[in-house]
């Protein structure tokens, strides 16, 4: 159904490309990053950063993942604020160097870039676990944008279906099906501890 696809994939790029306007909308607004892990941030960029390039890589349509370099640029941006406002700007330039270093190196070889595509499941799921046990530890949800994790959701799901209708690569399969488990936890999190603030 190459009408609902096309459907699928628009709706995944509409959503993505305000994906983390929300949570940076909410940092911006508070004037602090109260609730966020700089290190889940860090750890997720990492992942959508390999993501990318083993897509590159093996030549995959580019409509299966046209929203990473969107979502990415949002990201750069939400952990440059999170920086600023935890008085770490200054590390902004060394982790910079070390994206780009990396970039390059992950192509140099096949066997590289299909590693770390295993192991950017396992960072990408790890950057979900850092912000749920930051929520846990703190016991609020703070900044944290339950629409913005909710919106990951809904993309999370939509590219399992455009993965099975197109690649069918089950290392990507895999990635979006610990995702979107990750996602929602995430998100029922933020709305438990903010229903908490609320009834206090």
């Amino acid at each position: 159904a190459p009408g609902l696809l096309d459907l699928v994939h628009l709706t995944t790029w509409a959503v993505c490309a305000v994906i983390k306007l929300p949570q940076l909308v909410a940092v911006l607004r508070a004037g602090s990053a109260w609730g966020l892990s700089a290190t889940s941030l860090l750890l997720e960029l990492a992942g959508l950063l390999v993501f990318l390039r083993y897509q590159i890589y093996y030549g995959y349509p580019l409509e299966t993942y046209l929203e990473y370099p969107i979502v990415i640029v949002q990201v750069i941006i939400l952990l440059y604020c999170v920086m600023h406002f935890s008085g770490k700007v200054r590390r902004a330039l060394f982790y910079a160097v070390a994206f780009w270093a990396g970039w390059y190196m992950l192509t140099l070889r096949k066997c590289i870039i299909d590693l770390a595509m295993n192991l950017c499941t396992l960072v990408s799921a790890a950057s979900k676990v850092v912000q749920l046990q930051h929520l846990w530890e703190t016991k609020d949800s703070g900044q944290a944008s339950a629409l913005t994790w909710g919106m990951s959701v809904y993309a999370s799901a939509t590219r399992i279906i455009t993965t099975v209708m197109t690649t069918n690569d089950l290392a990507v399969l895999i990635r979006f099906i610990v995702m979107l488990i990750l996602n929602i936890w995430v998100t029922a999190t933020i709305l438990h501890y903010r229903k908490t603030k609320k009834t206090d």
